[in-house]
């Protein structure tokens, strides 16, 4: 019996979690290749939705293959592939509103709400129509984000007007409160303000709505998932294992609601000095991308931590307005035009 007869036999024995059958008779296994070496490699195409059961089906053919007599090498890749359901009926796009782009990330302090911004500005700059939601209503940034300080208005005491600044339309709890007073809130109220928010906002228009979720997995996030139809969702996470660890179950959130990810951001991924340029990965560059080619989604942008960064959110022009030709505007820059790809199919 050939070593590639042995492999296949082995291979038949694992399930694939979507179909129930094994992962050679389902399609799961693709490209399997054997070296005269015995070095053996394959890609495993698993469902989004299955992604936590497809690593465990990878690490056990890994194991399972090692023990065969002649096998050298065991490399094997692990792909994502969403299959296409119908619309959920109970979920709501929002009227005139084609996309709606949810960020989100597993724990708070990983730089999400500056990322939001300065994708949302980005998209702007590229001829879209764009807004943008704080969806944050403890911990509202968006007012200093977009250097804004003014209150909503509203034509008819119902449907409030967005705030315009920078060319995006923009809406957040932090407009009608004052940042120094904390908002003492049970979940429904926060609830019940998240989606006035969302709903009672005269947005007009718009090519994509940025939805800067707040921190974790809890009520909002949940919500926004199952009641709104969103195009995607991006997860922000830093490289430190505890950062990832939180951005999995952010992630896992959005699959159990049928919410395409449509990939990572690692922020504060290197450090580059302000004085002589150089780079230094404080924070062990590359996690995400690891975490990513793991789960077999996307690593969509790799964001330096700058202090042109923070200085531009705190003076409320991002630095893909303030200064766009920076290498770190031209990070967000990319990682927009990966987003109009990915939701506007171009």
């Amino acid at each position: 019996m050939s070593l590639e007869t042995q492999i296949l036999n082995v291979l038949k024995t694992l399930v694939d979690p979507l179909s129930q059958k094994d992962i050679v008779s389902s399609g799961v296994l693709q490209g399997l290749n054997v070296t005269p070496e015995g070095k053996v490699s394959f890609t495993l195409e698993i469902n989004m939705e299955h992604m936590n059961e497809g690593i465990k089906v990878k690490e056990k053919a890994e194991s399972l293959l090692q023990n065969i007599p002649g096998v050298t090498n065991v490399q094997i890749a692990l792909t994502a592939q969403r299959k296409a359901k119908a619309n959920n009926p109970s979920k709501a796009g929002i009227p005139s509103v084609k996309h709606i782009l949810a960020v989100a990330s597993g724990k708070g302090g990983v730089g999400k709400s500056t990322t939001a911004v300065n994708l949302a500005c980005a998209l702007q700059t590229m001829d879209l129509r764009v807004g943008i939601l704080d969806g944050d209503v403890y911990g509202p940034s968006l007012p200093r984000l977009l250097g804004v300080n003014q209150k909503p208005t509203s034509d008819d005491g119902k449907i409030m007007n967005p705030i315009e600044v920078h060319g995006l339309k923009c809406m957040s709890m932090g407009f009608m409160m004052d940042e120094k007073v904390p908002a003492i809130w049970r979940g429904p109220m926060v609830q019940s303000a998240f989606q006035q928010m969302l709903r009672q906002v005269k947005w007009g228009e718009l090519d994509v709505l940025v939805i800067d979720l707040p921190p974790g997995t809890g009520d909002v996030q949940l919500t926004l998932a199952q009641t709104v139809l969103l195009s995607g969702a991006i997860i922000v996470s830093t490289p430190q294992d505890l950062a990832l660890i939180d951005a999995r179950k952010g992630l896992e959130m959005f699959l159990k609601v049928n919410v395409p990810v449509l990939g990572f951001v690692e922020n504060m991924s290197y450090f580059i000095c302000p004085h002589c340029e150089e780079r230094s990965d404080i924070f062990e560059h590359g996690g995400v991308h690891e975490e990513a080619r793991t789960l077999g989604i996307p690593l969509l942008a790799e964001i330096p931590l700058h202090m042109l960064i923070r200085e531009t959110s705190e003076k409320g022009t991002p630095i893909v307005l303030a200064y766009p030709k920076s290498s770190e505007a031209q990070a967000y820059l990319s990682l927009a035009e990966k987003v109009i790809k990915l939701i506007f199919h171009k």
